[in-house]
């Protein structure tokens, strides 16, 4: 066996405890050689990999989760791509991308998925382990030799491949970037293609803007359109789908496909929403491993193949089991809806309201939450969905119509997410803040927003240190600790991976019917939105101008409006339940169409 030790370097602090972990391993007790130690400059822990055990009581007493120790097969060593330092994170393995196909790369946060996409643009050269000693490009293709991944790796290395990478993080773009989006655009156009992306991804609107006045999904539309615009013969996008409502990201899946030209050039998507997945790519690749110290690729599957056996969690082509459960979806239809609480717990009627300063115009019609209920908001960005909820909470008042029942308090967390939303230095303060019970290990709410979404490992973690998903659960966690009686989320799985989701979903789920309150949640994956929602309100109409919602109805009937609305006809897939959306024009989609039905759960 090969053990992997990582040791967080920024969470490990010798100075701040009493060394438990070196005092009471028992290789250190027994053996002259020892097995952890401290580093040099006595900044931090070192585990020596050949020495160690591997009997994880060095874990244990660490009081800031800064130690893992993962035992590994001796013959995983043969794929070690890259190594980030002594007693950090490990990639084996790489996804091998393809001419005349769209690579896509699923799997969860800190798993490599990041990592592979730099070596494979050029970004980092991998050091096979190395650290001391890296190797020439030379050797790196010869650790390669017999592989698809060689051939790449040698055009890469001769410089024969121009990447251009669309980052993960895009609010990095906000802070750095200055100037309108036009101007940004032509500096960026090589193609002398920038009418057509500008009319392909409807960017007319925000020309003239600047960027830090642009909100999530603009300026994640414009970094895609910006990349698009490069002459390259490799694209890489990661994450392309954060922020953007259903009919966004299914425009950007054709934009990209029909720009890119798959057929001659190199592109890989790394994304979460698994429909839009499915949707944009003909292979998919499992990064699996775990979180923050290994991360090991797969073979390509078919698309729908990889995606299949990520959900079930088995990889029959590694004969590697990566997850101990399946993830199925399911879908809410009449016999299984639940019974309803005898009142509402908010209600409102028709209502209307117009801003006076930019003319937009919203239309609602009547409806009711009920204790228990988790209602979902689907719809484009700009339609009015965050006006409905400042009507029910009393922050705007309607021209017509009231709100017949008011909920009292509404704990809201917004679709944007950064450190400056939050109050406290730290994730622990911030919980605290929120609940008492929220950081009381003996308190259910603790079991349900801290264990499940695995908040506990970072409770001492400083909050400008938290990456994208970090700080997207904690948002999540500390605005359903809230006691509210009404609980809005918007956007909650941004920067999550499918497993985040799922727990997400679940949570929301847990918290809402313990706490007998009521939740909305605006959500764009409909892989999500089919797992956490009882019902479904539509808003529709033209962004910035006039928007227009249905009143709430059960997820059947709701998403079947939405995809109408949107042109777009969804199917089951029959192992996973997951909705899977019929390509343009296709059989199914054209059957599908002519019975009225755009979203079946046959």
């Amino acid at each position: 066996m090969v053990r992997v030790a990582v040791v967080d370097r920024d969470y490990c602090k010798p100075s701040k405890c009493n060394l438990e972990c070196i005092r009471f391993c028992p290789v250190n007790r027994s053996r002259k050689k020892k097995a952890i130690d401290l580093s040099e400059d006595k900044s931090r822990a070192v585990i020596y990999e050949d020495v160690c055990v591997g009997c994880g009581i060095c874990i244990k007493k660490c009081p800031y989760n800064a130690i893992s120790i993962v035992n590994l097969p001796d013959e995983f060593e043969k794929l070690l791509v890259h190594r980030y330092g002594e007693n950090m994170f490990k990639l084996y393995g790489l996804p091998a991308p393809m001419t005349g196909s769209v690579l896509g790369i699923v799997g969860q946060n800190g798993a490599g998925k990041t990592t592979s996409i730099r070596i494979l643009s050029g970004q980092l050269r991998p050091n096979l382990g190395r650290i001391n000693d890296p190797p020439t490009p030379d050797e790196v293709v010869k650790a390669f030799r017999g592989t698809e991944i060689q051939a790449y790796l040698v055009k890469l290395f001769n410089g024969e491949i121009n990447a251009i990478v669309k980052p993960q993080y895009i609010e990095l773009a906000r802070r750095t970037l200055k100037g309108t989006v036009r101007e940004l655009l032509v500096k960026a156009d090589e193609k002398g293609s920038i009418r057509d992306i500008v009319a392909e991804m409807s960017l007319e609107r925000i020309l003239d803007k600047k960027i830090s006045e642009l909100s999530g999904g603009e300026l994640q539309k414009f970094l895609i359109s910006a990349v698009l615009l490069k002459n390259a013969n490799a694209y890489f996008f990661d994450e392309p789908c954060s922020y953007l409502d259903i009919k966004e990201r299914m425009r950007i899946a054709r934009v990209i496909r029909e720009f890119t030209n798959p057929s001659k050039n190199y592109v890989v998507v790394i994304e979460h929403d698994l429909t839009v997945l499915d949707y944009i790519t003909d292979h998919v690749a499992v990064i699996y491993g775990e979180p923050g110290v290994f991360g090991i690729s797969s073979k390509p599957y078919s698309t729908r193949a990889g995606i299949n056996t990520y959900l079930k969690g088995y990889l029959p082509a590694e004969n590697m089991r990566i997850r101990d459960y399946e993830i199925k979806f399911r879908i809410t239809v009449k016999s299984e809806v639940k019974e309803e609480a005898p009142y509402p717990l908010l209600a409102w009627s028709k209502m209307e309201f117009q801003y006076p300063q930019s003319g937009f115009k919203l239309r609602v019609e009547e409806g009711e939450i009920r204790v228990g209920e988790v209602i979902g908001v689907c719809g484009p960005n700009g339609i009015g969905k965050t006006t409905f909820i400042k009507l029910l909470s009393g922050e705007l008042k309607p021209s017509i119509g009231e709100v017949l029942i008011t909920a009292g308090n509404v704990s809201v967390k917004p679709q944007e997410v950064s450190p400056k939303l939050f109050s406290e230095e730290t994730v622990l303060g911030n919980l605290k803040a929120a609940s008492p019970l929220a950081v009381d290990p003996t308190s259910w709410l603790y079991i349900e927003l801290v264990k499940r979404l695995k908040l506990n490992k970072l409770l001492e973690r400083r909050i400008e240190d938290l990456s994208g998903g970090e700080l997207q659960k904690l948002a999540v966690s500390t605005a359903l600790a809230k006691d509210a009686d009404l609980y809005f989320l918007d956007e909650p799985s941004a920067y999550l991976d499918v497993e985040e989701r799922i727990a997400v979903a679940k949570t929301i789920r847990r918290i809402i019917e313990e706490k007998h309150k009521a939740a909305i949640v605006v959500e764009h994956d409909l892989l999500l939105q089919t797992y956490v929602s009882d019902k479904v309100m539509v808003f529709w109409g033209e962004p910035a101008v006039e928007g227009y919602s249905n009143k709430p109805v059960d997820l059947r009937e709701g998403l079947n409006l939405l995809l109408k609305h949107l042109e777009v006809t969804v199917r089951r897939d029959v192992e996973t339940g997951r909705p899977r959306i019929n390509k343009p024009g296709s059989v199914l989609d054209r059957e599908q169409k002519q019975k009225g039905i755009y979203f079946s759960v046959e």
